[in-house]
């Protein structure tokens, strides 16, 4: 079964044959901040703001075929920090994404990441586009690079490596983006930058991340409404696999961005856990992700 016939079982069921029209995989809201800008400056970062959106939400990222209420929310805040040319932008892009769960309202979190290497070129009412085999212009290529992120990350969640045709595409961009004078996609400038974030999905030493995204979400948090307990187990069963990753490469990017999207998530579902449960959550956790370890000793304080 493909990825969107899987999200259209957790999706709301519309009875109206109307709405089951053909649509994009995003449905991403875009911010474009200007804390610094002039009343001059405005109307460019207005335009630049509704030409991101339709270039994210107009395009085809996939094959596949998406209904409407199946495509994957998602959000893009762009701070611009410095105008340093009439062209020419300094800036960060905080993206985020989420997946329904089964049988809830509930959204759960699939990527929270902040990138402060953004910088980029834009003339505006400039059409944004994008060839994935010949990289010239770095807005649009971050942009790609994060939407099929967005995507890999949303398809792993409904399928073992459900993802690996996005994240793929994402390579591709970034190999095709070594000539861009802009910060983010080599390998020599940081170990926490585009590079190495599709490198750590697309890497072997990394099979156990992707196992437990599937398992966390299908098997765990997708089956919490049937049953909590058999889904919270699941969780933390989901979650044990991560040490492989961690013992492959302690303290990757990989993992780092998962946690950043999931550590409050897990904070809460075990909160509720049983006493054997908090205790192997936080031991578990304490190890694979120890910068947060003070958060996670908090699963303790619920029910005292």
């Amino acid at each position: 079964m493909n990825h969107p016939a899987t999200r259209i079982l957790l999706a709301v069921v519309f009875s109206l044959s109307f709405l089951n029209v053909s649509a994009q995989e995003l449905n991403c809201s875009v911010s474009v901040l200007a804390p610094k800008a002039t009343e001059s400056d405005r109307s460019v970062y207005t335009t630049l703001q509704t030409s991101i959106r339709d270039f994210l939400n107009t395009r085809r990222w996939t094959n596949d075929q998406f209904l409407n209420q199946e495509r994957i929310e998602c959000s893009i805040t762009i701070t611009i920090t410095d105008r340093i040319a009439v062209d020419e932008f300094k800036a960060t892009i905080q993206i985020q994404s989420r997946r329904p769960v089964y049988k809830s309202s509930y959204n759960s979190p699939l990527f929270n990441h902040q990138d402060n290497d953004f910088n980029f070129r834009y003339v505006q009412d400039q059409l944004l586009e994008l060839d994935e085999a010949n990289i010239t212009f770095n807005l649009t290529a971050a942009l790609g690079y994060y939407a099929y992120i967005i995507i890999g990350l949303d398809y792993d969640s409904y399928s073992l490596e459900g993802g690996n045709p996005s994240f793929i595409k994402a390579q591709t961009i970034v190999n095709n983006a070594q000539a861009l004078p802009e910060r983010g996609w080599k390998a020599f400038e940081n170990q926490r930058n585009r590079y190495w974030l599709v490198e750590n999905m697309l890497h072997a030493q990394f099979k156990s991340l992707r196992s437990c995204m599937y398992k966390y979400h299908r098997l765990g948090f997708d089956q919490l409404a049937d049953n909590v307990t058999d889904g919270r187990a699941a969780v933390l069963s989901a979650l044990k696999e991560l040490r492989t990753a961690y013992n492959n490469r302690p303290n990757s990017y990989a993992l780092q961005v998962f946690f950043n999207a999931k550590a409050d998530e897990i904070i809460s579902l075990f909160s509720q856990g049983t006493p054997d449960e908090k205790s192997q959550a936080i031991q578990l956790l304490s190890l694979i992700d120890p910068a947060n370890t003070l958060k996670y000793n908090t699963i303790n304080d619920s029910g005292k």
